[in-house]
C-alpha cells in the first residue's frame, strides 16, 4: 500500500496526462490512495480533477481556497495519508508503467528511508536552454546514482517523484523554497540511507526559457543557502554524509565565490605572473561569448558550445544572486510553477 501527494496549481495543461500515467501504471489500484491537494486554482485544473473522481474514488481531492505554497500543502497532506510509504510527485511529472514498483521495491530493506526516480525530459529544444540543462540533470543523475549506490548518502532528490517511509518525515518549514533536498537530509539525519533507483523512470517537460529558468534557480538557491544554514551541524561530523554532502552541495553551491576570487586575484597580481594574464582573457572571453549568445539568440541563431557556455554562466549568476536573496531573508515559500514547453509526449 502506499499514498501518493501532489500539489498542484494551476496545472490544467498537464494535470490530465499526470493523472493518465497514474492510473496506467502497473502497481495494483486497490493499493493505491492518491491525495491531491489543489492550491487556490485559478483554471480548471479542480474541474478536471473532479471529473477523475467520478471514474477513480481512490483520488482525494482537497482544495486550498486561500494560496497556501507547496510545502503548506505537502505538510497538510502528509498527516492525512493511511500509508507508510509515500510517493511526493509534481503535477508535470508523469509516471512510466512501472515506476512506483521500482520505487517501492526497495522498501523491503529497513534501512532504506528514501527512495529518488530517475527523471528524464521530453519536449528539447536547440530554441532555448533545455539541451544543456538536460545535460546538467543527466550528470547530477549519475552523481547521486553513485553516492546512493556507495554511501547510501545520496545528496537531495528530484523533487519532482521520490518515495520515502512517513515515519521519517518531518514538516519542512513554510518560509523555505527547496523542501524535498530538506526532506531528505531529515531522513539522512535519521540515519537511514537514501539512495536512487535507475529504473524508476519518470519524464519531465523540459523548461526552455532563459529568464523564466534562471529565476527558478535563484529560487532554488536561495533555499539551498536555507537549507545550508538549517543542517550546517551535519558538516562538521567525520562521516560519508558530511563527505558527501561538502563535495556535492556546498562546493558548487559556493562555486562563484570561488570563481569571483581567482578572478580577483589574477587581477591584483596580473603583473606578476602570466598565468594571471591568461587567466583574465579567459573569463573576458567567456563573458564576451555569452553575451554573443544573447544576442544571436535574439535573432534567432542557435549555436549549442555558447548555449552551454550560457547556461553555466546562468547558473552561477543564479547562486550568486540567490545567497544574498538569502541573507536578505523574508521569503513566504509561495512561488508559482516555471513555464515549461508542455508539448509533445514522452517517447
Amino acid at each position: 500500500m502506499l499514498s501518493i501527494i501532489i500539489a498542484a496549481h494551476n496545472e490544467e495543461v498537464v494535470i490530465r496526462k499526470k493523472l493518465d500515467s497514474i492510473f496506467s501504471s502497473e502497481y495494483p489500484k486497490n493499493k493505491i490512495e492518491l491525495l491531491i491537494g489543489t492550491d487556490c486554482c485559478s483554471d480548471s485544473t479542480d474541474d478536471i480533477i473532479s471529473l477523475y473522481k467520478v471514474e477513480h474514488p481512490e483520488i482525494q481531492h482537497i482544495v486550498f481556497k486561500e494560496r497556501s505554497g507547496k510545502i503548506r500543502i505537502v505538510n497538510q497532506l502528509v498527516q492525512m495519508t493511511k500509508n507508510e510509504i509515500l510517493v511526493l510527485t509534481d503535477a508535470n511529472v508523469l509516471f512510466s508503467k512501472d515506476t512506483l514498483f521500482q520505487l517501492v521495491k526497495h522498501f523491503k530493506n529497513k534501512e532504506i528511508g528514501l527512495v529518488d526516480s530517475h527523471m528524464k525530459h521530453y519536449g528539447l529544444s536547440e530554441t532555448g536552454i533545455s539541451l544543456p540543462e538536460h545535460s546538467y540533470i543527466s550528470l547530477e543523475v549519475q552523481l547521486k546514482d553513485a553516492e546512493g549506490k556507495q554511501f547510501g548518502s545520496m545528496m537531495g532528490p528530484f523533487g519532482g517523484c521520490f518515495a520515502m517511509r512517513k515515519s521519517l518525515f518531518s514538516k519542512v518549514p513554510t518560509n523555505y523554497l527547496v523542501d524535498d533536498f530538506h526532506i531528505s537530509m531529515n531522513v539522512l539525519r535519521q540515519k537511514a540511507q537514501c539512495i536512487h533507483e535507475h529504473k524508476a523512470i519518470v519524464f519531465e517537460d523540459a523548461s526552455n526559457h532563459l529568464s523564466a529558468e534562471f529565476k527558478r534557480k535563484v529560487r532554488i538557491s536561495t533555499g539551498n543557502f536555507q537549507n545550508l544554514a538549517h543542517f550546517k551541524s551535519m558538516l562538521f561530523r567525520a562521516n560519508k554524509v558530511a563527505f558527501v554532502f561538502i563535495s556535492h552541495k556546498v562546493l558548487r553551491w559556493f562555486s562563484p565565490f570561488f570563481l569571483l576570487g581567482a578572478l580577483c586575484t589574477a587581477y591584483c597580481f596580473k603583473a606578476h605572473s602570466s598565468l594571471n594574464i591568461f587567466i583574465l582573457m579567459s573569463f573576458g572571453l567567456v563573458i564576451s561569448l555569452v553575451l554573443i549568445d544573447l544576442l544571436l539568440m535574439k535573432i534567432k541563431l542557435h549555436l549549442r558550445l555558447l548555449r552551454y557556455l550560457t547556461h553555466f554562466t546562468s547558473m552561477n549568476l543564479a547562486l550568486f544572486v540567490g545567497f544574498f536573496k538569502y541573507l536578505k531573508g523574508s521569503s513566504n515559500g509561495i512561488w508559482n510553477r516555471t513555464e515549461r514547453l508542455q508539448n509533445g509526449s514522452p517517447q
